[in-house]
C-alpha cells in the first residue's frame, strides 16, 4: 500500500448503529497510521467520508442531504475526494454514483480494510469519473469456513490502534460480523454478509489491550451476540493466526454441526471476566431472543463485572405479525425469556426495540404490543415506524397497507406507554446510591457553552465550572449530576434524589475507579 502523497485531512460523519460507530473507529484509527489527518470541518476536508446503515431510512436520507451539498462544495474544489462506505454503499451498490456523481468511492462494511487504498487511487487518479470501489455483492453468501478466512476484514480489528486518546474509558469490540436470521424487514443479511465469528484469542486479547490503555467499560458488537460460537476442530491457520469462521446452526439447547470443542457465548463472556480482572464493567449487544440459553444468565449471575442488563429486540406483540416477520419465536417464548432472566438474575433491567404500522397491521396486533410492553415493563424501548427497505422480503413481497396517520398514531402511543413505564421504574431509583459510568458532558452544559460568546470576559470570579455530566449506570440507565469534567471516564457513585422518564439526576458520593 502505497502512503498518501501528503498529509491528507480527512472528514468522517457516522450515521446508524453502534456496529458503525465501531467501523468508523477501526477506519479512523487505519487512516491515521497511514498518516492521514482527521478534522471537523467538512468544508477545509481532502476526503469527505458518510457511514451509514441501511435498517433504517432516517439514517439514508441525512446521507443524501449531506451529497448535496457537498456536490454543491465540489463544484469550487474539484480535487476533494468524496466517499460513501457501508451499508448504504453496499446496499446501493454503484448504481448510487448515478443519482450522486461527486461520489468518488464506495466501500462495503466487509470491504472496509481496501479502503485506504481506493481513497489513495482516487487522489491520484487524474482522469476522474470512475468510481473507485469495494463492494461484496452476490459473493457476500459465503457458506464455507476457508471462504470466511479469505476476507481480511479480521486485520482491521487486529490492527485497532489502542492509544488512551481514542477512547474515553469505553470502547467497543467486535466479536461477530453479519447475520444469518433473514428477519423480512431487515437489510443486514443483504449488506453485512453471513455471520463469521472472530476467534476467542483475538477478542481476549483485545480488550486486554483495551484496559491496558486506561478502558473502563467494554461492550461486546454484534447483530446477533449470544449467537457467537467457535468450533476449535474446524479452525483454520493462515500465516500462523487463527482466522475467522462462518457460524454453524444455534439454538437455545446447544450448537449444531460443530465439534465437542466450542466456546460459546458463555465461554467467552466468562473468559474476559476472568482473564481481563482489571475490566470494570462487559456488557453487550444486541442478542436474539429465541436462541438466549440460561447458560448466559448463569455467566452474568457469577460474574460480578458483567452488567445485569440485556438488550432483546421483540419487534411486536403479535404471533401473527413475528410469523410475518420471520423472527422465529412466538409471544410466549419471549415473556418465558424475560422471567427466566429476572429469576436467575435479580434487579436486571431489559431494553428492546419495537416496529409499529408492519404491513396488515391491526388495531388488535397493535393493543398486543401494548399489553406485551405492559407485561414485560422495559427500562427504556427504541420504537420505529416501519419503513420498506429495498432488498427485504416484506419490500418486495408485501404491502406498505397501514397509512402513515396510523404509523404516527401508534407509535406515540407506544412511546407514551414506554414513558410511563420508565417514570416508574425510575421513580424506584430514588434515594437509592447507584455506580455511574461517566461518559460526557451533558448536552445543557454543550449547548450553553457553544451559546457563550468567548469574546466577552465574565466580570465575577469563578475559578471553575462545575460542568453537568452524563453517565450510565450497571442497567444502563442515564444520570445526570454535577461534577468535574476530570471525572469522565470512571466510575463515580452517585445518589439518585430525582427522577424523569428519561433520565435520572443526582449527585456524586464516591469516585469508585479511574
Amino acid at each position: 500500500m502505497p502512503d498518501p502523497a501528503a498529509s491528507l485531512s480527512v472528514f468522517l460523519e457516522t450515521f446508524g448503529c453502534q456496529m458503525n460507530v465501531l467501523d468508523s473507529q477501526l477506519v479512523r484509527s487505519q487512516l491515521l497510521g497511514l498518516g492521514y489527518r482527521f478534522i471537523d470541518d467538512w468544508r477545509r476536508a481532502d476526503v469527505i467520508l458518510y457511514n451509514t446503515c441501511s435498517v433504517r431510512e432516517h439514517a439514508e436520507q441525512k446521507v443524501t442531504s449531506r451529497l448535496g451539498w457537498v456536490g454543491l462544495h465540489k463544484r469550487n474544489k474539484p480535487g476533494v475526494v468524496v466517499g460513501v462506505i457501508g451499508c448504504m454503499a453496499e446496499r446501493e451498490g454503484e448504481g448510487i454514483v448515478r443519482k450522486y456523481p461527486q461520489i468518488d468511492v464506495l466501500c462495503g462494511p466487509g470491504e472496509l480494510d481496501k479502503l485506504p487504498m481506493l481513497i489513495d487511487n482516487a487522489v491520484r487518479t487524474t482522469s476522474g469519473g470512475k468510481v473507485q470501489a469495494a463492494l461484496q455483492g452476490n459473493a457476500h453468501r459465503r457458506s464455507s469456513t476457508l471462504a470466511a478466512a479469505e476476507d481480511e476484514l479480521e486485520l482491521l480489528d487486529l490492527a485497532r490502534s489502542f492509544s488512551p486518546d481514542e477512547h474515553q474509558g469505553s470502547a467497543y469490540v467486535r466479536i461477530t460480523r453479519g447475520c444469518n436470521k433473514f428477519c423480512t424487514y431487515c437489510v443486514v443479511p443483504r449488506t453485512r454478509g453471513a455471520e463469521v465469528h472472530r476467534p476467542p484469542d483475538h477478542i481476549v486479547d483485545e480488550c486486554r489491550h483495551l484496559v491496558d490503555s486506561g478502558v473502563v467499560e467494554i461492550t461486546l458488537l454484534g447483530q446477533t451476540v449470544n449467537h457467537y460460537h467457535y468450533d476449535h476442530g474446524a479452525a483454520v491457520i493462515l500465516g500462523g493466526v487463527q482466522q475467522p469462521q462462518i457460524g454453524a446452526v444455534v439454538s437455545a439447547k446447544g450448537i449444531r454441526g460443530t465439534s465437542s470443542r466450542v466456546t460459546t457465548f458463555a465461554d467467552l463472556l466468562r473468559r474476559i471476566h476472568d482473564e481481563v480482572p482489571g475490566l470494570q464493567r462487559l456488557r453487550f449487544v444486541t442478542s436474539f431472543p429465541r436462541d438466549f440459553g440460561d447458560d448466559i444468565l448463569h455467566v452474568i449471575r457469577d460474574c460480578p463485572r458483567i452488567c445485569r442488563y440485556l438488550h432483546l429486540p421483540v419487534q411486536s406483540g403479535s404471533d401473527r405479525i413475528l410469523k410475518l416477520m420471520n423472527r422465529d419465536y412466538a409471544v410466549a417464548q419471549y415473556t418465558d425469556l424475560i422471567d427466566r432472566a429476572r429469576d436467575i438474575l435479580p434487579g436486571v433491567l431489559i431494553a428492546s426495540d419495537l416496529i409499529c404500522g408492519f404491513p396488515t397491521e391491526t388495531e388488535d396486533d397493535h393493543r398486543m404490543t401494548m399489553a406485551l410492553m405492559e407485561r414485560a415493563r422495559f427500562k427504556n424501548c427504541y420504537v420505529f415506524k416501519y419503513s420498506p427497505r429495498p432488498g427485504t422480503t416484506a419490500h418486495e413481497r408485501m404491502t406498505d397497507d397501514v397509512s402513515e396517520a396510523d404509523k404516527r398514531r401508534r407509535n406515540n402511543e407506544l412511546l407514551a406507554l414506554q414513558s410511563m413505564i420508565s417514570a416508574e421504574i425510575h421513580q424506584q431509583c430514588v434515594g437509592r446510591t447507584v455506580r455511574v459510568f461517566v461518559e460526557s458532558i451533558s448536552r445543557k452544559t454543550r449547548k450553553r457553552r457553544n451559546a457563550a460568546d468567548p469574546s466577552v470576559e465574565l466580570t465575577w470570579e469563578k475559578p471553575e465550572e462545575i460542568a453537568q455530566l452524563s453517565g450510565r449506570t450497571d442497567g444502563d440507565l442515564i444520570v445526570m449530576f454535577d461534577g468535574d469534567e476530570s471525572l469522565i471516564g470512571s466510575i463515580v457513585d452517585v445518589e439518585i434524589d430525582k427522577a424523569a422518564p428519561l433520565t435520572l439526576f443526582g449527585r456524586q458520593t464516591t469516585r469508585v475507579c479511574t
